[in-house]
């Protein structure tokens, strides 16, 4: 064999060849996936906001195949931050390497889809099991430069990432809750504790809903700690660490958060103008006016619900964390010296898969300005 790759090289044809489910591949491709939506040897599906959620997909993958378990960020019964580990199997809901395993990506989740009307949001990866067609969990992935502006002058364990949520993420946030009220005792449950919020006449109006806020707040965070026990993974966040203009030594890692968890990226007491709501606020007060409609009618028009109750506010984002502030939330060893090292992104993009890359993203051009990554 190494004869025969001597020879090619000697002939400047270059083949790369990766043993991956026992088996020599030579097309472009991502470790762990065998099946999904996306065919890896096309370089449309290298490009702009694909590559972005089906490399961390197969991050998770590599990790699970060494053991290492990404960080998980939730709450506790008290419903206080609770950071801990969870494994790519438990993020999945599957092994992330079986034969059985479908990468399913840009697609409608059946779990979620039966709590809203209106026009059908595609989330960022659903995986299936292919032996019974089922759609095991349906999961938001952001990928995430460290540091961002806002840190990059600090220390390193001051680093931090800005995460930005969409409208969408709302919707499945509530959908996520919604499916821990399953019956009826736990749904008027859920509604006595919604009911604790005094009567609103005018929910699009900010002056009538910010004298209530605070008891929409405490609602809704009450609903968590209800819930804590059955919290569920919700966002997928990989890191990428640079150094100066270059990537890390160590520079990849994952961060889960589950569908509580993200509540906290809400939970703002800083920089509120009195008489004003923030996109923060707005986010919470939307997760409120959802489960209350859910609890009335058993689905909630997500569309209509962030339409009429913008508060001033543009509705392209729910919000976006700036990093002096997702550091306070995942503060730890691995987002100071993440756990995956730049020399083994080339076990991760395989059969050359680099090279159809376009540096249209942060990340991508950080591969493509490191062709020595994949020496």
């Amino acid at each position: 064999m190494a004869g025969i790759i001597k020879y090619l090289q000697l002939c400047h044809i270059r083949f790369i060849f990766v043993v991956m489910n026992d088996k020599f591949i030579d097309r472009p491709g991502l470790f762990g996936q065998r099946h999904s939506s996306r065919d890896y040897s096309l370089a449309k599906n290298w490009g702009k906001n694909i590559f972005n959620s089906s490399f961390p997909a197969s991050l998770i993958a590599y990790m699970y195949s060494k053991n290492v378990d990404p960080v998980y960020i939730k709450t506790d019964i008290h419903g206080r931050i609770d950071k801990g580990y969870i494994s790519g199997e438990d993020v999945f809901g599957i092994n992330p390497l079986s034969d059985r395993a479908y990468y399913n990506f840009e697609a409608g989740f059946s779990s979620f889809e039966k709590f809203y009307s209106g026009n059908r949001e595609k989330i960022d990866l659903v995986m299936m099991d292919m032996d019974t067609n089922a759609s095991l969990i349906g999961l938001e992935i952001k990928l995430t430069a460290l540091p961002d502006n806002t840190t990059k002058n600090e220390a390193e364990d001051g680093y931090g990432c800005e995460i930005v949520v969409r409208p969408p993420t709302i919707c499945f946030l509530a959908c996520s809750i919604c499916e821990a009220y399953n019956d009826e005792e736990s749904k008027n449950r859920l509604r006595r504790i919604l009911n604790k919020v005094p009567k609103i006449y005018h929910w699009n109006e900010t002056s009538s809903v910010v004298p209530h806020y605070e008891k929409i707040e405490s609602a809704v965070m009450e609903v968590a700690r209800d819930i804590w026990d059955r919290q569920q993974p919700l966002i997928v966040q990989p890191i990428w660490k640079m150094s100066g203009n270059k990537l890390a030594d160590d520079c990849l890692d994952v961060f889960v958060w589950s569908n509580l968890a993200v509540l906290h990226m809400c939970y703002e007491k800083e920089g509120r103008r009195k008489g004003e709501i923030s996109r923060f606020q707005r986010a919470l007060i939307w997760v409120y006016l959802m489960l209350k409609d859910f609890v009335d009618y058993d689905t909630f028009d997500y569309v209509r619900i962030i339409k009429e109750h913008s508060y001033e506010n543009a509705n392209d984002k729910a919000f976006a964390l700036p990093g002096r502030s997702s550091n306070r939330l995942m503060r730890s060893k691995e987002l100071t010296h993440p756990r995956i090292r730049k020399k083994e992104i080339k076990n991760i993009i395989l059969g050359g898969g680099q090279n159809l890359l376009s540096p249209e993203r942060r990340f991508d051009a950080a591969l493509v300005n490191n062709p020595d990554i994949f020496d």
